[in-house]
């Protein structure tokens, strides 16, 4: 009887089928008393994925909506789903601010040279008698450089954009920000001092110490940067 009835409670739960990891946050959302949640659910009501790809996945007949934990959707047969009635769901801006500081790490590291320093560290023997000597010798390959006064070229100017923008601004840095679908909500979060860029080339030919790309990609063979535009940096 208790196991007719666990089937019944568990029939009685709506599928989500997970196709990548997602914050145990996000599945809060889920109570297990409504929703059964997981990677092998056998006829879904809904899909929930990060960057898994959908193109080539037969996606089951019960499936009734889908939720990408991000913001692009270029992964995702939109239009299939579309004539299938499906509603296909975003999360743009949700995971700006990490991706932010992701960003701001990896420009920091870059001018400091802070991995090579790391490994030249590694590489010492703490015990050494001339260890001074060594460090003194060695860390000038390191010194690296300030971002206040460098440059910082931002082409798409969507919430992630905005956020570096304005914690650059906030670093001394000069910002050149560039999108021509820019959105009223994402301009007056724009800090006064952002320079605008007429194009992509624009960017470039101000000689950007970093240049940030923050746009999703819309056209899989449409393409912001080649070769030239890297010859040119």
């Amino acid at each position: 009887m208790a196991d007719a009835q666990d089937f019944a409670a568990a029939s009685a739960r709506i599928g989500v089928r997970v196709y990548n990891q997602i914050s145990a946050s996000g599945l809060a959302r889920l109570p297990a008393a409504r929703y059964q949640v997981g990677k092998d659910v056998a006829e879904p009501a809904a899909i929930l994925l990060r960057s898994a790809d959908l193109h080539a996945t037969p996606i089951p007949a019960s499936v009734a909506a889908i939720g990408r934990a991000g913001a692009g959707t270029n992964n995702i047969p939109v239009e299939a789903m579309s004539a299938r009635g499906v509603p296909v769901f975003n999360a743009p801006g949700a995971n700006a601010n990490a991706v932010k500081e992701l960003v701001l790490a990896g420009m920091l590291m870059a001018a400091r040279h802070i991995a090579p320093a790391l490994h030249f560290v590694a590489r010492l023997d703490p015990g050494a008698a001339d260890l001074d000597a060594q460090v003194e010798a060695g860390k000038k390959a390191y010194a690296g450089f300030e971002l206040a006064g460098r440059t910082l070229g931002v082409i798409g100017l969507g919430k992630i954009g905005c956020l570096v923008a304005d914690a650059a601004i906030k670093l001394g840095m000069q910002v050149l920000g560039h999108d021509p679908d820019i959105t009223v909500d994402a301009a007056w979060s724009l800090p006064a001092q952002v320079r605008r860029a007429a194009s992509v080339d624009e960017v470039h030919r101000h000689l950007a110490t970093y240049d940030l790309i923050a746009a999703p990609v819309v056209d899989p063979d449409g393409h912001l940067v080649g070769a030239v535009t890297v010859d040119d940096v």
